[in-house]
C-alpha cells in the first residue's frame, strides 16, 4: 500500500514525478553523443575534449551522488529533488549558449551538480511512497528504471532529430520546459511538509575524501590516453585516489555517524547487485559512445540518421524494462539479473562481428539484445538495494549504486574511447564489444552465486 503521506495521489503521478528527474539526467549522457562531430566543428574541439564534454557531466554526477544522497537524507528528499531541478536547468541553459568548448565543459560539470541532487532522492521519493510493500516498490522501481532506460535508448533519436533540424544547442536547450514541467508535478504530488524519520549526519571529512578518490581515479583515467600512463598529472590522479578511499574508508570505520555505513556492503544483495551495476554502465555507455562515432564517421550516416538507427535500444528498454519489475515482484531480483546479464553477453558478442562493410540489419540484433538484458537486470539490481537497508538510508544507499554505476559509466567511455581514436574506430568496436562480453557474464555469475533468494531482499524497516 502507498505511504499514508502519499494517499491523496496515484501511485503512477508519484512514479511519473520521480522518473522525470532521471529521464533527464539520463536522457543527457546519451544525447550529447550523436552531436559531438558538430560540436567538435562549431567549437574547434578535439577528440579529448569531447570526451570531457562526455565525462565532464559523468565524473562530477559521480563524485557528486554519495553527498546529494546524504544531503536529501538530511534536508528531505522533496527539497534535494527540487533543488537539482534548478541546478540542471541553468546548467543547461549554459550548455547551450556555450561560445567555446571551455565553457560548454564547465557547464557540463554544473548540470552533474543537478543530476547528483535528482537522482537519489528521486528513488527515496519512491522508497518512502511505497511503505513496505516490497511488490509494489518493484513495480515502482521498474516504471522508474523504464524511463531513465527510454531516454538512454532514446537519447541518439532525440539528439539527432534536434541536431539536424534546429543544431546541437538545442540538444542542451530542451532540458528547460521539462524541468520546468517536472518541478510543477513534483511540488503537487509529494508532501509538502516531508521531514526526514531521522537527518543523517554531513560528515564534511568523509565527503572530501569520497569526492577526491573518485575526481582522482575517474581523471587519470580520461587523461591516460592523451597524456600516457606515465604523466605526472596521471599517476598523481591515481596516486590521489589511491589514498583518498583507504582515508574515506579509515574515516567512515571510526565514525559514530558515517555518512557512509559500511555496513550496508556486509547487507544481503547489496554488494553483488552494486557490482552488477558497475558493469552494466562501464560496457553500454561505452559501447554507445563509440558506436556513435562508428555510425557516423565510419558509416557516413548523418546525425538525423545514426540517432534514427538507435530506436531498436528505445523499444527493448521499454519492454524488458516493464517485464522486469513484474518478474522482480513475483521472484525477487536473482533471476533477471542473471538472465539480462546473458541476453547482453549475447547482443556485446554479436556487436562484435561489425566491420566498415556491415549494413544495419547486421547491427539490428544486438541494438535489440543488448537493451533487452541490460533493462531486464537493472530495475531488478536497483530493487534489491533499496529492499537491502532502511528507509531512511534510502537516499545513501541508491547514491552509492548511482556512484559506482556513474563512475564506471566514465571509465568505460574513456577506456573504450581511447581504443577507438585515431583510424582505429571499426578495431575499437570489436575489441570494446567483447570486453564488454567478459565483464557482462562475470556481472551474470555474480549475481548467480552472490544474490539472496526472494525473501532475502527483506522488508525494509520503517
Amino acid at each position: 500500500m502507498i505511504d499514508k503521506s502519499f494517499k491523496d495521489h496515484s501511485v503512477a503521478s508519484v512514479v511519473t514525478a520521480a522518473s522525470f528527474g532521471f529521464v533527464v539526467v539520463q536522457l543527457d549522457v546519451t544525447i550529447v553523443n550523436v552531436a559531438l562531430p558538430a560540436i567538435a566543428r562549431s567549437l574547434g574541439a578535439g577528440i579529448s575534449e569531447l570526451q570531457w564534454v562526455v565525462d565532464a557531466y559523468s565524473l562530477v554526477f559521480a563524485v557528486l551522488l554519495l553527498t546529494a544522497g546524504v544531503v536529501g537524507d538530511h534536508f528531505g528528499s522533496r527539497r534535494a529533488y527540487l533543488a537539482g531541478f534548478w541546478v540542471f536547468a541553468l546548467a543547461s541553459l549554459g550548455c547551450g549558449l556555450s561560445t567555446d568548448a571551455t565553457t560548454l565543459i564547465i557547464a557540463r560539470a554544473l548540470q552533474g551538480i543537478g543530476a547528483a541532487l535528482l537522482v537519489p532522492s528521486s528513488l527515496s521519493i519512491l522508497n518512502h511512497a511505497s511503505g513496505h510493500d516490497r511488490a509494489l516498490r518493484a513495480r515502482m522501481v521498474g516504471l522508474w528504471t523504464a524511463a531513465g532506460g527510454v531516454s538512454i535508448a532514446a537519447g541518439p533519436i532525440v539528439g539527432g532529430l534536434l541536431l539536424g533540424w534546429f543544431g546541437w544547442r538545442t540538444i542542451f536547450l530542451v532540458n528547460l520546459p521539462i524541468c520546468a514541467f517536472a518541478m510543477i508535478l513534483t511540488m503537487k504530488v509529494t508532501p509538502k511538509a516531508e521531514v526526514p524519520e531521522r537527518q543523517r549526519s554531513l560528515d564534511p571529512v568523509g565527503q572530501i575524501l569520497a569526492i577526491l578518490a573518485l575526481t582522482g581515479l575517474v581523471g587519470a583515467v580520461i587523461e591516460a590516453r592523451p597524456l600516457g600512463l606515465t604523466h605526472p598529472l596521471v599517476l598523481g590522479g591515481f596516486a590521489m585516489a589511491v589514498l583518498s578511499g583507504i582515508g574515506f574508508i579509515m574515516v567512515e570505520h571510526r565514525s559514530k555517524a558515517p555518512m557512509l555505513p559500511l555496513e550496508f556492503f556486509s547487507r544481503p544483495n547489496f554488494t553483488p547487485a552494486t557490482l552488477f551495476g558497475i558493469v552494466a554502465n562501464m560496457t553500454y555507455y561505452g559501447v554507445i559512445f563509440v558506436l556513435s562515432l562508428y555510425l557516423q564517421q565510419v558509416k557516413g550516416w548523418s546525425p538525423a540518421i545514426s540517432g534514427l538507427a538507435f530506436l531498436p535500444l528505445t523499444g527493448g528498454f521499454i519492454i524488458s524494462n516493464m517485464i522486469s519489475g513484474a518478474v522482480v515482484a513475483r521472484w525477487g531480483s536473482r533471476p533477471p539479473m542473471v538472465i539480462g546479464g546473458l541476453i547482453g553477453a549475447i547482443g556485446f558478442a554479436l556487436l562484435a562481428t561489425l566491420n566498415e562493410h556491415s549494413n544495419y540489419l547486421a547491427m539490428l540484433a544486438p541494438f535489440i539484445l543488448i537493451p533487452g538484458g541490460m533493462g531486464l537486470g537493472v530495475p531488478a539490481m536497483t530493487t534489491a538495494i533499496l529492499g537491502s537497508v532502511e528507509r531512511q538510508s534510502s537516499g545513501v544507499a541508491s547514491a552509492v549504486l548511482n556512484t559506482a554505476r556513474q563512475a564506471a559509466g566514465a571509465i568505460g567511455v574513456a577506456l573504450f574511447g581511447a581504443l577507438a581514436g585515431g583510424d582505429q574506430i571499426v578495431s575499437g568496436l570489436r575489441l570494446s564489444a567483447m570486453i564488454s562480453v567478459v565483464l557482462v557474464l562475470f556481472g551474470a555469475v555474480l549475481a548467480a552465486v552472490g544474490m539472496h533468494a526472494h525473501k532475502a531482499e527483506g522488508a525494509q524497516k520503517a
